[in-house]
C-alpha cells in the first residue's frame, strides 16, 4: 500500500515539475553582474537560458547549500559522539578485565565454562 502511495506521490511531483517547466520555457538572459556594474568593471558575461532551468537550478543550489551548512553545523555533535563511543568501548574492555580478575574460579570445570558465557 505504501509503495503505491509513494509511486502516486512521485507521479504527482513529476507532473507538477513538468507543468512548471512548460509554463516557464521562455528564454531569459542571465548576467553575472547588473548592466551598470558590468559596464564599469568590464565583466559582461551573459547567457540565455529557459526560465525553468533557472528556477530548478536555484532550488537544487539551495538544497545543496542547506545540506553542506548542516553538515558543518553538526560536526561538533559527530565528534563528541565518536569520542563517547571510544570511551564506552574502553570502559567495557576494562570492565571485562576486572570481572575476570575478581571472579573466584568455581571448583567445578563445567560451572567455570558456563560462567564464562
Amino acid at each position: 500500500m505504501i509503495r503505491y502511495l509513494r509511486l502516486i506521490l512521485l507521479a504527482l511531483l513529476g507532473l507538477s515539475l513538468l507543468t512548471v517547466a512548460l509554463a516557464n520555457r521562455a528564454v531569459v538572459p542571465v548576467r553575472l553582474l547588473p548592466e551598470d556594474l558590468a559596464a564599469l568593471t568590464g565583466l559582461t558575461w551573459a547567457m540565455e537560458l529557459p526560465l525553468f532551468l533557472i528556477i530548478f537550478g536555484g532550488i537544487i543550489a539551495g538544497v545543496l547549500i542547506g545540506f553542506v551548512w548542516e553538515w558543518f553545523r553538526e560536526h561538533g555533535h559527530r565528534a563528541t559522539a565518536s569520542q563517547k563511543s571510544r570511551e564506552v568501548a574502553r570502559l567495557e574492555r576494562e570492565l571485562a578485565v576486572l570481572k575476570d580478575a575478581t571472579s573466584v574460579p568455581p571448583k567445578d570445570e563445567v560451572l567455570a565454562l558456563l560462567e564464562k558465557r
